[in-house]
């Protein structure tokens, strides 16, 4: 056990040097599918109110400025569910908390299919929020403790692209279920299925080892989680971790949201939050609006619908550039998908008059590039900050990005309301492309660079 022993001692375990000379796991396999699933339904839960938009205006007969609301009341609770949820994750743990607020999730989106009005819907969209707020951080802060380094953005990532799709199935799930059942159906689905998830996860869903290590753990539970990757991790007699810079502000007692904003950290935490806040801007300006104004373009409901879902579906290219920050500077890598989106989104409003298919195309285009690059970010910050501070990094990076989404909302009804041209609106959505691709320049700039790896007090010696 060379590879994870720690000063000659063969039986101490370094646990990230034993995730990375060991091949990734049946059982780390598991973690990814469950985590899969969770942003998936995320991502459906988190889109589903854009999908339906359309048919509150005629059944509830609203305007469009009255939808900002409840358009807006999940984002404001993903918001508050994400900051609130980082710290406590780092405090008590990734596992239950993240059960926790996956029944969340689904006890209110069943609760916002019995809505009768305006304020109802928002009250329960809010309370969906913060489910869907405190799960994905918490699911993506999980999965990148169980992976190798060499291959942690791309699976990290690969995971994440559930988010996108989910958000994407809302569209074709929406396309189909409500002219047959109604709106109300795509909350109960959303409803039902993490309720399901919940289920599973109370019998499989494991702890972080490198969160038990730092939390001093009991050694027989690390050994139980790891010896399920590997049988080697049988022999350990206590197991400790190697981390860079962070390992020194650990040392001192910094955790959490501390830790977040030291001072080696405190440029590269706001220009985090800078780029995702941007980019949700663009993102939810997007998929909460695409639907209302290709309809008001005389695009048929259920095909506007459709072609809006192909831009959250281009997330999916989030793999490839997953495999690339594995290999080159990642800060860069986003950079330029930020930069290229901003190019593509204004590219839509050019086309929202031509072919269906030529739409369709062009919305398919931007998504790839707008949602590769979002869907990079958390692999990004979970990179970015220690085990001791790492669920905060990222549900604060969420959280704060989240308030960008509230903005993109509130920003595209103001241009509706204005009544600008299409092509104008779509300009105007992709600038932030540009601010995003300039935070993350800067934090390459500034970003501390790594130290020789320093070991915390092994876990269970004797």
């Amino acid at each position: 056990m060379n590879p994870s022993s720690r000063a000659g001692a063969a039986d101490v375990v370094d646990v990230q040097q034993f995730l990375n000379s060991h091949p990734f796991s049946p059982y780390q396999w598991g973690i990814f599918a469950l985590s899969f699933l969770i942003v998936l339904m995320d991502g459906f839960d988190t889109a589903a109110i854009g999908f339906i938009a359309p048919s509150l205006i005629s059944e509830w007969g609203i305007d469009k400025p009255s939808l900002a609301p409840v358009l807006s009341a999940a984002l404001f609770g993903l918001a508050f569910g994400a900051l609130g949820a980082g710290p406590l994750a780092d405090r008590f743990g990734r596992k239950w908390l993240l059960i926790g607020s996956v029944t969340l999730m689904g006890a209110a989106s069943l609760a916002s299919a019995t809505s009768s009005n305006l304020t109802e819907l928002e009250i329960w969209r809010f309370i969906t929020g913060l489910g869907l707020g405190a799960a994905m951080p918490n699911a993506v802060t999980l999965m990148n403790e169980y992976c190798p380094d060499n291959k942690r953005s791309f699976i990290t990532n690969s995971m994440f692209c559930g988010f996108p799709i989910g958000s994407a199935f809302g569209g074709f799930f929406a396309a189909w279920l409500i002219p047959h059942f109604g709106w109300r159906s795509l909350l109960v689905v959303g409803g039902v299925v993490p309720l399901l998830l919940v289920v599973v996860m109370l019998f499989v869903m494991p702890e972080s080892p490198r969160f038990m290590v730092v939390r001093g753990a009991p050694v027989e539970r690390i050994r139980k989680v790891l010896s399920r990757i590997s049988s080697e991790a049988r022999r350990a007699t206590a197991f400790v971790m190697g981390e860079t810079r962070a390992a020194v502000a650990q040392a001192s007692g910094k955790t959490g949201l501390a830790l977040v904003l030291s001072r080696p950290y405190i440029v590269g935490t706001v220009m985090l939050w800078l780029a995702y806040f941007s980019g949700l801007v663009i993102v939810y300006g997007l998929v909460n609006w695409m639907p209302v104004l290709f309809k008001e373009a005389g695009i048929e409901p259920a095909r506007a619908a459709v072609i809006a879902a192909l831009f959250q579906l281009g997330g999916i290219g989030a793999i490839f550039f997953g495999y690339l920050m594995d290999r080159f500077n990642p800060n860069r890598i986003i950079a330029t998908g930020y930069f290229l989106t901003c190019l593509a989104v204004g590219f839509i409003g050019q086309v929202v008059g031509s072919t269906p298919m030529v739409l369709a195309a062009a919305v398919f285009f931007a998504g790839l590039l707008m949602n590769t690059a979002q869907s990079s970010m958390q692999a990004l910050a979970a990179a970015y900050y220690p085990t001791a501070g790492r669920a905060t990094g990222v549900a604060w990076t969420l959280g704060i990005g989240r308030f960008g989404g509230i903005a993109g909302s509130f920003f595209v009804a103001e241009l509706a309301r204005r009544h600008l041209p299409l092509p104008e609106v779509f300009i105007l959505v992709g600038i932030p492309g540009l601010v995003a691709a300039a935070a993350l320049l800067i934090k390459n700039r500034f970003s501390p660079q790594p130290d020789a790896p320093v070991s915390l007090k092994p876990t269970g010696a004797h």
